[in-house]
């Protein structure tokens, strides 16, 4: 990619005439000049490119054990494939920021295995189960990136695991650390019956030329994406996102977003008003990578997303310079997506554009096990298919399926734990990994949401709306807290004895827009509206006791808190 050629900055201190303003501080971006590293993160990845660190864990770590592995390697570079540390049994939430890395940290490994686009063969889904009961305690949590996300590893058995992986097609570069993350996709891209252009060969070939590629291995922070036809994925929340349109003289093609991103300072994605060809879309997006790394923050951690960059130039610049200074052409203008008439997320019976069907079930919270994937393997073969897809809200699908053999399969579904026809409460319920695996937690999220969701289905079972409840262990909003309708943020609060426990504050009424009258926006949030961990199913359930006594004719549960006053929220 072509680097701007504006003038670099001169470093270091220089004389300034009395009086004059103050120069504004420098960002650290490589393309003025800014090229020193300015914190230590910036220090470790221009040291040594982090995915030169696989070389070493198997050639040095795994057979030295944990012990031998250099810091900066292991709360660093270790990420670019796919393994954190995970947190140490038995340390509470209050000590989540006071001790050191070092002390809240296990000998053992969270590891990420990437999934673009959700897709899984059969033969892929066995290994994964296979990894899971072998390695990892049998852990395996469906994560809402659409990837599979694995406990208790260690390091003397990850040339193993990469080796088992890699024999069927997976990977697990690149999965976390300061590049590409996962790429987001449809589930059900290339048999739906509303596609108008499957997008999978896009994100095949950026997975295949750009994952793993030194040229965006250090980028100033992660960088997510999300490429579909349909609506189904959370667009607004991603980097990047590509989302199907038809435009009227050039036909079916992609609508581009840039700048989306929740954490402790969300912000929704912005249309680049552009029209972009299938054959198009690697380069585009390689375009936008180029100038977050280049144009990106680096002097500080949280400033370093490119939703910062977005907002500070807007996008008519930021579209000014993808074109002339990394494409070399003007892209086409083009028209908004058309958004479905109510949200889409596959679960249930659905039939596939080849009259086929497929059926989506829902674990709860994503939690599932490799016992259970490896019974999923086996019934999805039962049933004459050879392709699972994960999805972005911890669920899951099985494709292919002939028509008369559906309602067998949603029995045997419900056999191993995974519903077809889930009550509301289970299908709208998401939680992160939390204090159990998590060092940044503060709060547990999955029994919690398992919990949550027992409750709520025995004293509101006919439930008839549809409420998304997002269970985060802390403020970074990896469960996207601030787009749901409840959002749950853990933290501590003071319990009825006046004690410290485990708590949430409360989000009310956020979404992005995935229907046709949605808002996007992150909802209300009440000074003062928390809740101990405890309390959580009876306010939930009180909560909606009020929607169902005070909602209008079809009005939504967002629509609802909008409207209502406070105390009802309370």
């Amino acid at each position: 990619m072509a680097v701007s050629s504006t003038p670099a900055r001169p470093e270091g201190p220089t004389a300034r005439p009395a009086g004059a303003p103050r120069r504004p501080r420098g960002e650290g971006q490589w393309a003025l000049g800014h090229r020193e590293p300015l914190n230590p993160n910036e220090r470790i990845k221009k040291d040594d490119d982090p995915l030169n660190v696989r070389a070493r864990i198997e050639t040095i770590y795994a057979h030295r054990g944990f012990a031998s592995i250099d810091p900066q390697d292991l709360r660093g570079r270790f990420r670019w494939w796919g393994l954190y540390t995970q947190r140490k049994a038995g340390i509470d939430g209050g000590r989540t920021a006071v001790l050191e890395p070092h002390e809240l940290e296990d000998e053992f490994f969270m590891l990420r295995v990437r999934i673009d686009g959700g897709q899984l063969s059969l033969a892929q889904l066995r290994v994964i189960a296979e990894i899971s009961r072998e390695f990892a305690r049998d852990t395996a949590d469906i994560t809402d990136r659409q990837n599979i996300q694995f406990h208790w590893i260690r390091v003397e058995d990850m040339p193993e695991i990469w080796r088992r992986l890699e024999s069927v097609g997976l990977q697990t570069t690149e999965a976390c650390g300061d590049c590409p993350r996962i790429v987001l996709g449809s589930p059900v891209a290339g048999v739906a019956r509303d596609e108008m252009l499957d997008p999978t060969p896009a994100v095949d070939e950026i997975v295949a030329r750009y994952v793993g590629d030194k040229q965006f291995s250090n980028l100033p922070r992660k960088f997510k994406t999300s490429i579909s036809w349909l609506v189904d994925t959370p667009y607004e929340s991603n980097d990047i996102a590509f989302l199907g349109v038809d435009h009227p003289e050039h036909g079916p093609g992609f609508d581009v977003w840039v700048g989306g991103g929740l954490s402790t300072n969300p912000m929704l994605a912005q249309r680049l008003g552009v029209w972009v060809p299938l054959a198009e879309v690697p380069d585009v997006w390689a375009g936008v990578v180029g100038i977050f790394r280049d144009y990106g923050y680096r002097r500080l951690r949280h400033r370093a997303r490119l939703k910062f960059l977005v907002a500070d130039w807007g996008v008519e610049r930021f579209r000014e310079v993808l074109e002339k200074d990394y494409l070399g052409r003007t892209l086409l203008d083009g028209p908004a997506p058309t958004l479905p008439s109510k949200p889409v997320d596959h679960v249930g019976v659905h039939e596939q554009a080849d009259g086929r069907h497929y059926v989506g079930a829902a674990p709860v919270v994503g939690r599932v096990s490799g016992k259970q994937l490896t019974q999923l393997a086996d019934v999805v073969e039962a049933h004459g298919s050879d392709r699972v897809r994960l999805t972005p809200y911890q669920k899951l699908l099985v494709l292919d399926v002939p028509s008369e053999r559906t309602e067998s399969l949603v029995d045997a579904l419900r056999g191993i734990g995974l519903e077809a026809r889930p009550s509301a409460w289970r299908r709208g319920t998401m939680a992160c990994t939390g204090i159990e695996y998590c060092k940044l937690a503060i709060v547990e999220t999955k029994a919690r949401g398992e919990e949550l969701v027992a409750r709520l289905e025995q004293r509101l079972r006919d439930f008839d709306a549809d409420i998304s409840i997002h269970i985060n262990g802390c403020p970074n909003a990896c469960a996207r807290t601030q787009v749901a309708d409840i959002g749950l943020k853990g933290q501590l609060v003071v319990g009825p004895d006046g004690r410290q426990v485990e708590g949430f504050q409360v989000h009310l009424g956020g979404g992005l827009g995935m229907a046709q009258g949605q808002t996007s926006g992150f909802g209300r949030k009440l000074r003062g509206l928390k809740t101990t961990a405890d309390e959580l199913p009876e306010y939930v359930e009180r909560l909606a006791r009020r929607y169902l006594a005070g909602r209008s004719e079809g009005e939504t549960f967002a629509n609802w808190v909008i409207r209502v006053d406070e105390e009802e929220l309370r």
